[in-house]
């Protein structure tokens, strides 16, 4: 076990994600570049598809790291620099997208498919329930007593 100690470090820190940011794109004011790290987790590498910039070492990425960094510089709030690189880029360079009009079929599927899925298992199981009245009415007396016992116990186990 401890010589694989050294194996499963070098794997955790092969996996771990490394970020791009060049040492001479840092801004100098702790707080900015913090704000900038933030923002930069937030924007798509149009190239990469689906890394933020901050992750990619891209050349686009780090135009958009460094333009980042200079909207903040500028005094912009942290939504004025999302909403100017959105407005160049458009609504696919955040990589979580906002709620709106265009996005509410993104952000309502998932609800939708689970409400269909509940329906269809409701179907099916009255199906199930129908199948199984249907089916005992032709049995004798003693079938359905049988029938009816291992139903109840079936109810009772799960």
């Amino acid at each position: 076990m401890a010589r694989m100690l050294p194996l499963v470090v070098l794997v955790v820190a092969l996996a771990s994600p490394a970020a791009a940011v060049n040492p001479d794109e840092v801004l100098d004011d702790p707080a900015l570049e913090a704000r900038a790290r933030e923002l930069s987790l937030e924007l798509r590498c149009l190239v990469c598809q689906n890394q933020s910039i901050d992750d990619s070492n891209a050349e686009l990425a780090r135009d958009l790291r460094l333009l980042v960094r200079e909207r903040l510089v500028a005094g912009d709030s942290d939504e004025d620099v999302i909403d100017y690189v959105v407005s160049r880029y458009g609504e696919f360079v955040l990589l979580t997208p906002r709620f709106s009009a265009q996005t509410l079929l993104l952000w309502g599927a998932p609800m939708l498919l689970m409400l269909a899925g509940i329906v269809v298992m409701v179907i099916n199981a009255r199906g199930r329930a129908q199948a199984v009245t249907a089916s005992a009415q032709g049995l004798s007396e003693a079938e359905q007593a049988e029938l009816a016992k291992v139903l109840e116990d079936r109810d009772r186990q799960g």
